[in-house]
């Protein structure tokens, strides 16, 4: 078995002991509710930007028919940027792991509502053999059931419905729901619908590791901004839940 760095959560956690609300950043060119989220910006440089605005993480959507991304996208992020960087797509075979380790990225989305279970517990093998992390993403309660019997690296809880194409207007409140029954020293992040420090400091509060933040810093007028508030909302919370 290749040797995981687990140099994703591994991230998450040193800014989280630092005293940061550990903040995962998305470059994301659209969405099916938002549309176009660069606006002629450079995905590159807004990767760099986010960098050197204290974001802990990269997540890099490359799904390309909805979102508009691609593993070229991946490829050119990665070239440009120190941080560790999260994959997101409909990823479905063992070909899309191995690709997910050439394109640069160090961690990998697994969608427990999108594959068929034993298909997915084979990618999430698959995935550590090659030495890359998983973040399995749950939506439900059902979902987070199925997760915890993985030995998991990282889990993420989605406030938004990914088989709606996360359309609906989801809260962190199914986060906090959801952190309720994730057992101590299970690191989880909430994703999506994330805009407020309120929302962080009540997700770090309910013992989440961090956050996935993307369309609101996408759409905000300074995204660097955006991100250093976020990111001081971590001021004062130490370690809650063991990683």
């Amino acid at each position: 078995m290749a040797h995981r760095q687990r140099r994703f959560t591994a991230a998450l956690a040193a800014a989280r002991d630092a005293g940061r609300a550990p903040l995962i950043a998305e470059i994301k060119a659209r969405s099916p509710k938002e549309g176009d989220l660069l606006a002629g910006r450079d995905p590159v440089q807004l990767a760099r930007r986010m960098e050197s605005a204290g974001a802990v993480c990269l997540s890099v959507v490359t799904e390309g028919s909805h979102f508009g991304g691609s593993l070229e996208l991946l490829r050119a992020v990665a070239s440009a940027v120190s941080l560790p960087i999260l994959r997101k797509d409909f990823v479905t075979s063992r070909g899309d792991v191995q690709a997910t380790r050439e394109h640069g990225a160090s961690c990998l989305l697994l969608i427990v509502a999108s594959l068929p279970w034993p298909r997915l517990v084979d990618l999430h093998e698959e995935a550590r053999r090659c030495g890359l992390e998983t973040l399995v993403e749950v939506h439900d309660e059902s979902e987070l059931r199925q997760a915890l019997t993985l030995e998991l690296d990282l889990l993420g809880i989605n406030n938004r419905d990914i088989s709606r194409l996360e359309t609906d207007d989801g809260t962190v409140a199914n986060t906090i729901r959801l952190l309720g029954a994730v057992p101590a020293g299970v690191p989880t992040i909430s994703e999506s619908s994330i805009s407020d420090p309120e929302e962080v400091r009540a997700v770090l509060a309910a013992g989440g590791l961090g956050i996935l933040v993307g369309t609101s810093i996408l759409k905000a007028r300074d995204p660097e901004e955006a991100i250093r508030r976020l990111g001081l909302a971590g001021e004062g919370w130490s370690r809650v839940r063991g990683a």
